[in-house]
């Protein structure tokens, strides 16, 4: 098979296009033939080695996170699925032709949900549902505020909070309100204006996709007693906000949810917008345009 592979950390075009040895499905696996994957933000950090501490990798290394495709094979005690299913997965190694998954990690693609555009979902869509559910567990009536709302793990978090029954802010850029406005939240935000950050009152929970400067400035926003959930660790003045919980939040597979996201997409509830589809062996290029921000997702085309 071909698969982009890395062979030293750095800079995109280390991310080389090349043969690989064919993977083979073991027990409780199913061998897919990709369709696409797509780029996330951990994948160019772990490229670059800035994610290296905690996500090392063994290079060479098959890089990505996202992945839908068709079963080519399934290995042994595979029930519920047959070559010729049409899947997808939060999985590893998806910047590849031919990836290995666990039967446990795969999921149905919805019929209405065409096969390549499946592959944007998985890693935002879970970690978005469960930055809410698993973070800030917010309940009907509850305030939550949601920064990044406009990213694709912003938007599954919006919608996971909008189903939830709570009251929803969309803490967006200024040049970003009109488009968060499409959300149907309750209330828009303008991170960086300092005015209308300091108008906001206290909130029941935060959901945080953006860290930094911004998540140390919400962090004072939410009550005592109250939830900081976020997918980029505590803020760096947590200590000093002792009353609030901090909850950090790191996508793992769940194949109902995923599936329950899926057709929520597919059924036109929320977008996840795909910017541009691109060649496998182009992910160098892929992932230095993700890089940059401002983008919707870019799909690697298998």
């Amino acid at each position: 098979m071909k698969a982009v592979v890395l062979h030293e950390y750095g800079r995109p075009d280390k991310l080389k296009y090349e043969g690989m040895p064919d993977p083979v499905a073991g027990l409780g696996e199913v061998l897919v033939r990709v369709a696409a994957s797509s780029v996330n933000p951990i994948d160019y950090k772990m490229r670059s080695g800035e994610a290296r501490q905690n996500f090392p990798l063994e290079l060479p290394a098959i890089l990505g996170r996202d992945i839908s495709g068709i079963v080519r094979e399934i290995g042994g005690r595979v029930t519920g699925f047959a070559p010729g299913d049409k899947v997808m997965a939060l999985t590893t190694k998806a910047y590849a032709e031919l990836v290995v998954v666990k039967a446990s990690d795969l999921a149905l693609v919805p019929e209405k949900l065409d096969l390549v555009k499946a592959a944007a979902l998985p890693l935002v869509t879970l970690t978005g549902e469960q930055l809410i559910t698993r973070g800030t567990k917010i309940e009907k009536g509850q305030t939550v505020l949601v920064s990044g709302a406009v990213g694709g793990v912003g938007r599954s978090a919006v919608w996971t909070a909008k189903k939830a029954g709570a009251v929803v802010f969309a803490g967006v850029k200024k040049s970003q309100l009109k488009q968060a406005e499409s959300l149907g939240v309750d209330h828009v935000l303008a991170l960086d204006d300092p005015q209308a950050v300091d108008k906001l009152g206290f909130l029941d929970a935060i959901a945080d996709t953006v860290g930094g400067k911004t998540a140390e400035t919400l962090l004072a926003k939410v009550k005592q007693g109250g939830v900081f959930a976020s997918v980029l660790g505590p803020p760096g003045n947590a200590k000093m906000h002792p009353t609030v919980r901090i909850e950090p939040v790191q996508a793992v597979p769940d194949t109902k949810t995923l599936r329950r996201m899926a057709e929520d997409v597919a059924e036109g509830r929320f977008v996840i917008p795909i910017d541009r589809m691109v060649p496998l062996a182009d992910a160098g290029e892929a992932q230095a345009a993700a890089e940059k921000g401002g983008i919707g997702k870019v799909l690697l085309l298998a």
